[in-house]
Parts: C-alpha cells; sequence; structure tokens
C-alpha cells in the first residue's frame, strides 16, 4: 500500500485549514487517513505549523512519499533533516549525541529567525499605527483650524463697534 504524506483541507470557504496526515495514496484528499501527524494554518503570518516530527519521520522512514506541499512544511519544521541525519546514524557516520545536537542547534536558529520575523511584523504594524495616529491628528488639528477662523472673525467684527463708541466717549 502507498503511503503518502498530504495536506487535508478543512476550515470554511476562503479560510483554508490543513491537517497534515498519512494517508493511503489511494484514497480521496479529504478522506480517510492513518496518522494525523500535524495541522498547517496558512491564515496567519507567519504561517502556524504544528508537527509531530518523530512521527513524521516515522513515515519517512517505512517509505511514505510526501507531497511537493507537505515536503516544503516538513522541511521547514526540520522533520527531513531530523530523518537524514537518523539515515547518518544508521549507517555509522554520526552518533546519536552528535545527531541530536545538530538538530537542536538548527531548531534554536530557526526558532531565532522565525521570532525576528515575527518582532519586525509587530514593530512594522506598530509603526503604521503610530504614522495613521499622526496624519488623523493632523487632519483633525486642520478641521478645527479651519473652523476656528470663522469664529474669531466674528468675534472681531463685534468688539469693533465697541471699540469705536468707547473711543467715541473719551473725545467727548
Amino acid at each position: 500500500m502507498p503511503v503518502k504524506i498530504r495536506l487535508q483541507r478543512h476550515g470554511k470557504k476562503g479560510k483554508p485549514y490543513y491537517w497534515i496526515v498519512a494517508a493511503d495514496a489511494r484514497s480521496k484528499r479529504d478522506g480517510k487517513y492513518l496518522e494525523k501527524l500535524g495541522a498547517y494554518n496558512p491564515n496567519t503570518n507567519p504561517a502556524t505549523i504544528e508537527l509531530n516530527i518523530d512521527g513524521a519521520v516515522q513515515w519517512l522512514q517505512n517509505g511514505a512519499q510526501p507531497t511537493d506541499t507537505a515536503k516544503a512544511i516538513l522541511s521547514h519544521e526540520g522533520a527531513l533533516l531530523k530523518n537524514h541525519l537518523a539515515g547518518g546514524v544508521r549507517k555509522g557516520a554520526l552518533t546519536e549525541e552528535q545527531a541530536e545536537a545538530k538538530f537542536t542547534a538548527w531548531v534554536e536558529e530557526k526558532a531565532s529567525k522565525v521570532g525576528a520575523k515575527v518582532d519586525g511584523l509587530a514593530k512594522a504594524e506598530a509603526d503604521a499605527k503610530a504614522k495613521a495616529f499622526e496624519a488623523e491628528k493632523a487632519a483633525n488639528e486642520a478641521r478645527i483650524a479651519a473652523a476656528a477662523p470663522v469664529v474669531e472673525e466674528e468675534v472681531a467684527e463685534e468688539e469693533t463697534p465697541a471699540a469705536e463708541t468707547e473711543a467715541s466717549n473719551e473725545e467727548e
């Protein structure tokens, strides 16, 4: 029975949410599956991926073939790297501790890159909010300034006749 690691679509129209599953290649896209390995949500930025790495590596070692998108997700999360390192351990090129150290170092580096992206997105969003607030503040001040001179002119006209009356009273 050929097994594929692929995505199974869930979620409503326009808001996809995927399960990463190991399924028989002959089953339907959203049909029966052998094991659920994780979930993928492309609606968030960056995309949210939850993956059982050990389960995915086990299926890969048993001969499961990932689809193109599933392969990209497995690579992004490090399952393909862990499978590669496990092959090195089986061949005697690495020890288990060395393979685990390499994988841990890679995961930490990847986490720092993702953290930097999240921080950059948060900073960009905060800058956009601040810029929008300043633009709104300037627009409000312009609107208030446009309305204020009309009131001052009326007040100035009312004071002018009174000033003339006082001046004429002083002359008498």
